[in-house]
């Protein structure tokens, strides 16, 4: 049955567009902009993001991510994408579809990050509301989910004001910063309104 069929892209998603923002698997080449908005988000991103290795930021890292996320595509496991703002393609941040599950499910999670110069001006939400496309239309997911960590404002208003509906608290969920964290639970349905 297709319902159960996984999708597969002969190479890579095609890019998506937003408002005001491109969507595209990384690359290669991404790697030394990529390092250096990281690098100068850094204390930024640390309260929301698991623990960085210590060799996180180098080439060598960036191609064994690279490596993953072809293998996670190629397994219809998770789709990787960099956002890039439209008007000079410049990289604001990442997005991933991730744990992605067939079957009765039809499922997956979304994650993101945005590089400190460009938080708060709408590109995530922008990202956000082209990545729901793409996921129910060219993937056929029917839920998409989500989870932040309670006190995370900024977070919580982009997933409810990208129509995701609040599901749920999950007890010391991820572990975030080193430490386990709650998180709330949003999740979005392919025939919720727009």
């Amino acid at each position: 049955m297709a319902f159960f069929r996984s999708v597969s892209f002969s190479e890579s998603p095609p890019a998506i567009q937003g408002d005001g923002v491109s969507l595209r698997p990384p690359q290669s080449g991404d790697h030394a902009e990529w390092a250096a908005l990281r690098e100068a988000s850094r204390t930024f991103l640390t309260p929301w993001e698991p623990v960085w290795p210590s060799d996180d930021l180098t080439r060598g890292a960036f191609r064994r991510r690279l490596k993953r996320y072809a293998d996670d595509q190629r397994n219809d496991l998770a789709y990787a994408f960099m956002i890039f703002r439209s008007e000079d393609q410049a990289l604001v941040g990442g997005i991933t579809l991730a744990n992605v599950r067939r079957g009765v499910a039809q499922a997956g999670s979304i994650g993101y990050w945005i590089g400190e110069p460009f938080a708060r001006k709408g590109f995530m939400r922008a990202a956000v509301r082209a990545l729901i496309p793409f996921s129910f239309q060219s993937l056929r997911l029917h839920r998409l989910e989500a989870a932040c960590i309670p006190n995370n404002a900024a977070s919580v208003g982009l997933l409810e004001s990208a129509g995701f509906t609040r599901e749920g608290y999950a007890r010391r969920y991820l572990c975030i910063n080193g430490t386990w964290q709650d998180h709330l639970l949003y999740a979005r349905l392919i025939d919720d309104p727009a």
